[in-house]
Parts: structure tokens; sequence; C-alpha cells
């Protein structure tokens, strides 16, 4: 842990203004999909995207690590999950700071091998007001190992569903979503790469894009942005399968996931509060 002791507090900060084109572009890529509000739940992510030259790129498409995140021994990167905080709505043609901390750099023995994890706080201010607070917890893990069985994926407990989207992500959608918060992970893109390489069955929807739909499933329930959002990704999801968004309700908290329809397998979770 010695090695990463360094990167402990390193911060970054970034500026962008929200356009009504940025905003048009989000809502077409997610129609039906976005819950109410001027700026809807989770569109902050596509502001001030780490935008580096092909020379700072790695093999996935991700900005190499050692520039703005530490480079673990462990090749593959995924956003694992995080915590959102809104103290206030973003609006239209808002300028917004972001601020960035690394927190903490951690491992761990998973069901799938070693696992690093990255928790980086970031806040989002305008006018010196901080909107939005939230923590990101990004996980590195080994490149796939054919002799490894892979863990099972967790099935999907009976619920009260109190309302839900069905969703049928394709290429095209996956595409959008990439170009909106300039996401070069090449996963999300390039099938061969995707299966050969990384190990997946085909294009992996993101999981930003899944806690983007819970999260706006909880806003259009609640009638607006949720106060506390947490979520976690459980499973890979990709391109092939319909999943259902689902939510259930007990007083002021919403327990949402991402259920696959064909086999019940959930692919994410969140739980959301005033």
């Amino acid at each position: 842990m010695s090695d990463y002791e360094e990167w402990i507090g390193r911060e970054f900060e970034a500026q962008d203004r929200i356009t009504p084109r940025m905003l048009r572009e989000f809502r077409a890529t997610l129609p039906g999909l976005l819950g109410p509000g001027e700026v809807p739940a989770g569109f902050h992510w596509c502001l001030s995207p780490e935008a580096l030259d092909y020379e700072h790129l790695g093999r996935d498409g991700h900005p190499q690590p050692g520039i703005f995140l530490p480079k673990l021994p462990l090749p593959r990167r995924m956003w694992a999950g995080g915590e959102i905080e809104v103290i206030a709505p973003l609006h239209v043609e808002d300028t917004v700071h972001k601020s960035s901390v690394i927190r903490k750099v951690t491992f761990k023995q998973g069901r799938s091998g070693d696992l690093g994890f990255v928790e980086v706080d970031h806040s989002y201010s305008v006018d010196g007001a901080v909107r939005i607070r939230e923590r990101q917890d990004l996980v590195y893990r080994a490149d796939p190992d054919p002799d490894r069985p892979a863990p099972e994926p967790p099935q999907a407990a009976d619920w009260d569903v109190i309302e839900s989207w069905t969703v049928s992500p394709d290429p095209v959608m996956l595409f959008r979503y990439s170009a909106l918060t300039f996401n070069g992970h090449r996963i999300h893109y390039d099938g061969d790469y995707a299966r050969t390489v990384e190990g997946y069955d085909g294009l992996v929807v993101h999981g930003p894009m899944q806690s983007v739909w819970m999260q706006n499933l909880a806003a259009q329930i609640l009638g607006r942005q949720a106060r506390f959002f947490r979520y976690r990704g459980l499973s890979p999801l990709t391109v092939g399968y319909d999943v259902k968004v689902e939510a259930r309700r007990e007083d002021d908290i919403l327990d949402l996931r991402v259920r696959r329809r064909a086999d019940n397998v959930v692919t994410m979770s969140a739980r959301a509060e005033l």
C-alpha cells in the first residue's frame, strides 16, 4: 500500500457549462427513461470528462493509469458503484466547477480473483455553492482466467414492484452514451475486444447508464431527484438482454434494481432516499 500513499489526497479541477445541445442529446439517447427536472438525474456525468490525446490512452481506450488514477497491478478497470448526494438541482447554462480527490486505495480477494479499489470523491459547484457531492468506487481486476469458473450471478428475489421500465439496450444506445460522456472504454463498442481480451459475452452496457435509469425511475416516483442515491454493480449486462428497471418502496426509501428478463439476473442495485 505504501506504493499508493502519494496518490491519496491528489486533487483535480475542471469546469464545464450545461448547454441546450448537451441536454437535447442526453434526452435523445434515453427517451422514456428520464424523470422530471430541467436537468435530469445523472446528467452530471456528461460534464468535464477526461479528454486526453491518443498517446495517453491504454489498451482499453481509458486514460492510461498513472495520470489521473494510480497504476494498480491489475489491467481491467470498471465502475463498481458509488453514492450521490443532490443538494440542489442543476440548470441549463450553469457553469459547473468539478473538483475531484482520490480518497482511498484498497485491495481484496473477490469471487473472481484479486481486486483493487480506488475511491474518488467529486463535488459539482455553481458560483461557489456545491450542488452535488459524489463518491465513485472504481474496481481493477486481472484479465480473465479461462480455467477459473465464473461466479454465480445474483438472482432477483420476489419484489412488490410499484413501477418499472423495460429497456432494450443496443449498440446505438451504447455508442451515444459513450459519446455523451467521452468514454473510450472499448468494451462498449468493440465486440471483439470485449469478448477476446476482457472475457465478456458481447458489448457491455455502461454501469453509469444503468445507474442513470434507476436514478430517473426514482425521480419519477418521488417527483424530484432523490437526495441520497447509493448504487452497486453486481453482474455484467451485455447487449442482447432486455431488462426491467424496477422499484419497490418502504416509507421514503426506494429500493431499485436492473433485472435481466431472460434469466432473472440482477446486474445493478440501488437505494434512493428523500
